[in-house]
């Protein structure tokens, strides 16, 4: 049977269970909406504009953080896996700040910049950078010994062997790196915006609870989570494998 098909039964009897469970009156309708309610929300959401410009607020957040993620996490990696000394120092405490859940950052943000966009973004570009970081210092640990030792045997050194050998040979750690900096920045996104008071999906959900609509609650959990397997499986999947094959480290 077809994957689509197999996943498209699946998520047949998830709404079938979810609808008998509404039936069967175990929940308040309050609190757990049908599935229609939910489908409903959705349509007047997106037909009202209101859930639009919310997500064109938070990928607008996304972007912005992610972006300065993916460089300042690069330079850190970069720093960590060509000094032993800043490894042996500074790596163990990035282990523990990637370990931080982002939520936990929202409060500094606040403190920092207010209950603005910049506070958002801070969230984000936390929620990104250290995860960034690890795998960038993995990549270059990672390259091959005899790539090294081939080079310099040639007379290549210093930043010839940098560019020409490390960085080629570290490019499918650094596309996972930047798959994870995108997972784990998404939700960093929702975090920071949950307690923001400017636009966004986070807020929009925290709207939403405050006056008890938790149809609408059910539907921007539909599309956060929607849009995250999107455009991990249609984008940052298919890039990496394409990567990966390219390299010779997948089947083709």
């Amino acid at each position: 049977m077809n994957t689509a098909i197999k996943r498209i039964l699946f998520l047949i009897v998830i709404i079938g269970i979810w609808q008998l469970v509404f039936t069967a009156g175990i929940f308040e309708e309050i609190v757990f909406p049908a599935p229609i309610s939910v489908a409903e929300a959705l349509y007047v959401g997106f037909a009202d504009g209101d859930f639009v410009g919310a997500l064109g607020a938070s990928f607008k957040h996304l972007f912005m953080g992610l972006s300065l993620a993916i460089l300042l996490g690069t330079m850190l990696g970069v720093i960590l896996g060509k000094s032993k000394q800043a490894d042996e120092t500074a790596g163990m405490y990035l282990i523990a700040l990637q370990s931080i859940p982002s939520i936990v950052w929202v409060p500094l943000a606040i403190m920092l910049f207010g209950f603005t966009e910049f506070a958002v973004v801070f969230v984000v570009v936390l929620g990104g950078t250290f995860v960034m970081a690890l795998n960038v210092r993995s990549a270059i640990h990672s390259v091959p010994p005899q790539l090294v030792r081939a080079a310099r045997t040639m007379g290549t050194n210093g930043a010839p062997l940098f560019f020409r050998v490390e960085v080629p040979s570290s490019v499918p750690y650094f596309i996972t790196g930047i798959r994870l900096a995108w997972a784990f920045s998404w939700r960093a996104l929702m975090a920071g915006e949950l307690l923001s008071n400017g636009p966004g999906l986070g807020y929009s959900l925290r709207y939403a609870q405050d006056y008890a609509r938790m149809d609408q609650v059910v539907a921007i959990i539909i599309i956060i989570g929607v849009i995250g397997a999107v455009v991990d499986q249609l984008v940052f999947s298919k890039f990496e494998k394409s990567v990966m094959r390219r390299w010779g480290l997948a089947k083709s």
